[in-house]
């Protein structure tokens, strides 16, 4: 179901950028690059297959995802560091309440690969605008999460723009 829409989204996002101009193509490329599940790497290979330079179309769809991403980190740094601060010793806030499935899953490889290990493989799974948030409420530091995360992106949107020349050069 979610592989369906995310389909329909790139076959529609294709076609939205196709009809553009090529300065207006750059533009809408940051913005794609903003869209989980789309994210650099798709915008990326999107970019490459409606023939705008991958030196440009690469950095367009990974600026928007970098953005993104990155203002979702501070966001929720600084929730974390609000929750974290009524639920010391000695507060009047209520005990946490037991993790979700899903957060124990997240916790579980963030314990086995680390920091680095759930930015780059992330990916595969689920989009960065959900795993840095997530590895930040986590307890992961800040800081890591920026740097593991931005070289993720960057290197996700990479491969995918050489993959999308390959197939734009298969396809002439």
């Amino acid at each position: 179901m979610l592989f369906d829409f995310v389909t329909d989204l790139f076959v529609n996002l294709t076609q939205f950028v196709l009809g553009l101009e090529s300065w207006q193509q750059i533009a809408a490329l940051v913005l794609v690059g903003a869209v989980p599940f789309i994210e650099s790497y798709l915008g990326s290979f999107l970019g490459v297959l409606v023939g705008i330079e991958p030196m440009i179309a690469v950095p367009a769809a990974v600026v928007g995802n970098v953005l993104c991403t990155f203002l979702l980190i501070a966001t929720s740094s600084r929730v974390r560091t609000a929750a974290t601060r009524s639920s010391r010793p000695g507060s009047t806030g209520e005990p946490a309440a037991q993790p979700t499935g899903r957060r124990q899953k997240v916790a579980k490889y963030l314990d086995r690969f680390g920091v680095p290990g759930v930015a780059l493989l992330g990916p595969i799974v689920v989009a960065s605008q959900i795993t840095a948030p997530t590895l930040v409420a986590l307890g992961a530091t800040t800081r890591s999460v920026y740097l593991w995360m931005g070289l993720s992106i960057i290197l996700w949107g990479v491969a995918f723009g050489f993959f999308g020349t390959t197939i734009a050069g298969w396809l002439q």
